[in-house]
């Protein structure tokens, strides 16, 4: 832009601004404002006028449609009431009437009655019937004959202005007629149109209606019209003022509310119903709104009453005064304030130049100071954010700083006046030292002479740990520095309370873990405690009580610092109250502290004898095992009267956890040691054979199997015995006892576990086994149990019952498993012979009666699973053997009898079963074969046994004969003892059929109540 014209530019400004022109302006421009906000208040008003008026119209015309449905809803229960009801009497309408309570919860109502349906012919019986029920004078009016009559026969409440209604046949007048028509075709509620109620007496009087809901005889259809006027019975109904239904409609907030209410759509004066405000012709705002009650419409007129204006009609007026008076006001200052900037531009003028300079002097100082402020607030915060005390001094006796830490470390007193004079604070911080001639304190001024000092080297760092008498450690650091131009130290100070009680606590249980290893005796162990504690407590004298087996007194486990009479006098005392701080500590289970010994109760009679020992104060703490139970007591003495600070707390703590590790830690110590002298003991003596044996390499090969993808270990093992062999070169035998050493044959007294192998477990016919074990051990399992065959040194195969059990701990590594094996060799062999006793007939060699019907009920099983199959039961009898043993002695029969079984397993199949039943019947099975089949058996073995003669000793020959019994098994008698049952009916028919023949016996042979003798010899 050109110079020029900025400079016009500006020109017009300053007249703009200029004491005549801007006031004009500011007070036109205010007017208008001023004008914009009075349109828009009356604006705001009619808005809120018309918003307020809508809202209690809709509240008026809302509360009116909720009165009249809660009527409507009254006259349905009276609906209810009749239609659950084949009779209401008079006195059951008045009680359930009287429970709604109508004048409370139904203002506006009269009453609610009911009119009942009455024909031509039925007036003069109805009549009768009410005049007996106690009213006399009753009668239906008015007089004159109609087609059909509706009286109000109830209406409660019956007070004097519902009497007069009592009888009025509402049919004879045609406003009602038609409402009691319009309820009855519709079945829905109806209402009438404006009447005035018989029971309406005063003047002017007040337009009135009828709500009704018609009644239908119970049972039958009102589906359609036709339906409904067969069966209409009566009407339900309520009667209203319309003054009376309005009173209180609405609240105070309708009050503001001129309401007419006309009947019907036309707003007429004879169909005027309600007037609130008759007086009042002129509204301010006025709406028409239409109200459906009861299937009848009405018209509603409202307005509001005038002088009910909104309150912003009296706010634009405020607007508006007080607009103009502001706007005289401000214009009346702004030409004040005009005539001042003028005035003020030569001054302005005149200042700016001192303005400018002394902006860059205050610019200079600010960040002088700025930066000055931040240095030394960022100075502070370091020091009162670090971890160590710092104290700087001049090296003249005076302090310059100190920091929070500093001050939290050696307990400075807020009111302690140590920024005036060092030597105030120096006493406070030697005060608390155990060794207070330490030489902690501040140079004297002759001290600063120094060479080097006066030309401003730095003092040597000095580095020194204090002990303070509360128990703690503080570091101590100094180093000179130059502040400015003088010199200066500063001093760091760091409590290492906690680092030096853990390193001498660390160093304490490694020299106790040491004499434990070593299996130091228990009071070295125990002394070592005590003397780490006292290391660095030079003032305390500590001891170790132990509670005894029967924990009723304590025994001195170790106090190498405390007198030996006192130890003398103390050891054995009674673990109870009043026999000093130990025993209470005991009783109590929890820490005693006694400050004065000398004032001390629980000293009882040991107070003496401390005071003899020169002892002021005693601080006992029980010693608890993991488990709970109180081992003994750990206590710390002082020659002086004095009670514990918290380091000291945490020191009598860690000495009696300490001291419990170590009594805990001998106590396993020695249970260990005779707990493996036992386990020794029963390990080599123990009448089982057992096995030490690693087995963590095979764990490992196992590993590698299952990386491989192999999923199925034990059908992987089954299939590839190379691997089973490997793995079992894999076990490492450590340790047997005499047992095992005895059960493989070793030579007596050597113990050569070089020699043996897994074979003397599991030998190359037990490798299914050895891989049923590898799999259980795979999957996590710690036992296995089998049987199998292991091979001695000597060479012989024997049998054993073999055991495997992973120690706890090592179900993972498999690096420690007990084996147990037994010889079972001569007990299986017993076994077998046992089992052959008894099944074996001991006579003839063949199975006996219980072994043979034990197979013919495994053969019943296998025929009911299968249903095609089949078998046969042969029964055999020696003709005539009572003869034999008669003639030629029980021993020539004994004879027979053997002879006869070695012919019969001449005859059989691998399959059959033979077996002796008893004396000298016998019994064949022959799985898989029908009658005929058993029959040409049973031929064939009867010519045998009848050409075979018996050899007797003597010399003498015998001729034997036979008679055979057959049965058939399967299809649908698959039993066996019904088909022994059959064989034996087919023996006796043999035997009475001359003997010497084979019979068979059909099941359909086997009839029920068909008895057939048992055959006999």
């Amino acid at each position: 832009m050109p110079a020029d014209t900025q400079a016009r530019s500006r020109r017009l400004l300053q007249n703009l601004l200029s004491p005549r022109v801007l006031p004009a302006l500011v007070l036109t421009g205010c007017l208008g404002v001023t004008a914009v906000l009075w349109h828009g208040a009356l604006a705001d008003a009619e808005q809120d006028a018309q918003a307020d008026f809508d809202g209690r119209v809709r509240e008026l015309v809302n509360n009116l449609d909720q009165r009249m449905q809660t009527y409507v809803q009254a006259l349905y229960g009276v609906q209810g009431l009749f239609a659950s009801s084949q009779d209401v009497d008079r006195e059951e309408f008045r009680t359930y009437l009287t429970g709604q309570d109508l004048n409370h919860h139904f203002p506006g109502v009269h009453g609610i009655g009911y009119m009942k349906l009455i024909g031509p012919r039925q007036r003069e019986a109805h009549e009768a019937l009410v005049r007996r029920d106690g009213f006399p004078d009753y009668r239906i009016t008015p007089d004159g004959e109609r087609d059909w009559y509706a009286p109000i026969v109830y209406l409660e409440p019956f007070n004097d202005n519902n009497r007069r209604a009592f009888g009025y046949d509402t049919a004879s007048e045609p406003r009602r007629r038609a409402a009691l028509e319009q309820a009855r075709d519709s079945g829905q509620p109806a209402m009438s149109a404006k009447i005035r109620l018989v029971q309406e007496t005063g003047e002017p009087a007040q337009s009135g209606f009828l709500v009704l809901l018609p009644l239908f005889n119970h049972g039958q259809k009102v589906d359609t019209l036709a339906q409904r006027r067969a069966a209409i019975s009566g009407w339900v109904f309520a009667p209203f003022r319309v003054g009376d239904l309005m009173a209180g409609l609405g609240g105070p907030r309708a009050a503001a509310l001129d309401v007419e209410i006309y009947d019907g759509v036309a707003m007429t004066p004879e169909n005027l119903m309600y007037d609130s405000s008759p007086q009042v012709h002129d509204t301010s705002r006025t709406t028409h709104q239409q109200v459906s009650v009861a299937n009848h419409r009405w018209t509603l007129r409202i307005g509001m009453l005038p002088g009910l204006g909104s309150p912003r009609s009296d706010k634009a007026q405020v607007i508006a005064v007080l607009g103009v008076a502001l706007s005289g006001l401000l214009a009346c200052l702004t030409w004040l304030l005009a005539r001042g900037r003028v005035r003020a531009r030569a001054s302005l003028v005149r200042s700016r130049a001192l303005t400018e300079e002394l902006k860059e002097g205050q610019a200079t100082l600010m960040v002088l100071a700025d930066s000055a402020q931040r240095s030394q607030a960022m100075l502070r915060s370091i020091l009162d954010s670090t971890v160590d005390g710092i104290l700087v001094d001049n090296l003249k006796g005076s302090v310059l700083n100190s920091n929070r830490r500093f001050r939290e470390l050696w307990n400075v007193p807020e009111c302690l006046d140590w920024q005036s004079d060092g030597a105030v604070l120096i006493a406070h911080m030697c005060a608390q030292l155990r060794h207070p001639e330490c030489g902690l304190q501040l140079d004297e001024p002759g001290q600063l002479t120094l060479p080097g000092v006066q030309r401003g080297a730095p003092l040597e760092e000095e580095h020194e740990v204090l002990q303070l008498k509360d128990g703690r450690v503080i570091e101590k650091h100094t180093r000179g520095l130059q502040l400015g131009s003088e010199p200066a130290r500063i001093w760091s100070f760091r409590d290492i309370t906690e680092r030096t009680q853990i390193e001498q606590r660390e160093q304490t249980r490694r020299h106790v873990l040491e004499l434990l290893a070593t299996g130091a005796p228990l009071q070295t162990i125990l002394e070592s405690v005590v003397l780490g504690v006292e290391a660095d407590n030079e003032d305390m004298l500590c001891s170790i009580l132990l509670l005894d087996e029967s924990g009723e007194h304590l025994l001195v486990g170790a106090a190498p610092s405390l007198p030996a009479f006192y130890n003398a006098a103390i050891h054995g005392m009674p673990a109870r109250e009043g026999l000093g701080a130990c025993g209470l500590a005991v009783q109590t289970r929890g820490r005693v502290i006694v400050e004065d010994i000398r004032s001390a109760t629980s000293w009882g009679e040991y107070r003496d004898l401390a005071l003899q020992a020169r002892l002021g104060s005693c601080w006992s703490d029980p010693i608890i095992s993991t488990s709970g139970a109180v081992l003994g007591t750990f206590a710390i003495y002082h020659r002086e009267a004095r009670l514990p600070s918290l380091a000291n707390i945490v020191l009598i703590e860690q000495g009696a956890r300490l001291a419990g590790i170590a009594i805990e830690q001998a106590q396993a110590a020695i249970a260990l040691r005779i707990g493996e002298a036992r386990f020794r003991s029963l390990y080599d003596h123990a009448p089982v054979a057992l096995w030490e044996q690693d087995w963590s390499a095979v764990r490992g090969a196992l590993a590698e199997l299952e990386l491989s993808g192999i999923e199925d270990l034990p059908a992987y093992l089954q299939a590839n015995p190379s691997q089973l062999r490997r793995m079992a070169s894999l076990v490492r035998i450590l340790d047997v006892n005499a047992a095992a050493l005895e059960q493989v044959a070793a030579p007596p007294g050597r113990k050569d576990i070089g020699a043996l192998t897994l074979a003397q477990n599991f030998d190359s016919t037990a490798m299914p086994n050895f891989a049923r074990a590898l799999a259980a051990l795979a999957q996590g399992q710690h036992f296995f149990a089998g049987e199998g065959s292991f091979e001695r040194l000597d060479g012989v195969a024997r049998l054993n019952e073999l055991t495997l059990l992973v120690m706890p701990g090592h179900t993972h590594s498999l690096d420690f498993v007990i084996v147990s094996t037994l010889d079972i060799t001569e007990r299986r062999r017993m076994d077998d012979e046992l089992r052959v006793l008894a099944t074996t007939d001991f006579l003839t060699g063949l199975p006996n009666r219980r072994e043979f019907m034990g197979r013919l009920q495994e053969e019943e099983g296998r025929l009911q699973r299968d249903i095609g199959g089949g078998a046969a039961v042969l029964l055999l009898d020696i003709d005539h053997f009572k003869r034999i043993n008669d003639e030629h002695g029980h021993a020539a029969g004994d004879a027979v009898l053997r002879q006869l079984a070695d012919l019969m397993r001449d005859s059989q199949r691998k399959i059959d079963m033979l077996g002796r039943i008893g004396g000298e019947e016998f019994a064949i099975l022959l799985p898989g074969t029908d009658l005929d089949a058993a029959a040409v058996f049973a031929e064939r073995l009867r010519q045998r046994v009848e050409q075979t003669p018996m050899q007797l000793d003597g010399g003498v020959v015998l001729k034997i004969t036979v008679s055979i019994g057959i049965a058939a098994m399967g299809g649908r008698t698959p039993g066996g003892d019904p088909a022994l049952i059959r064989a034996d009916q087919a023996l006796y028919c043999a035997k009475r059929g001359g003997r010497n023949r084979v019979e068979l016996m059909d099941v359909e042979a086997d009839r029920p109540g068909h008895q057939v003798p048992a055959a006999s010899g």
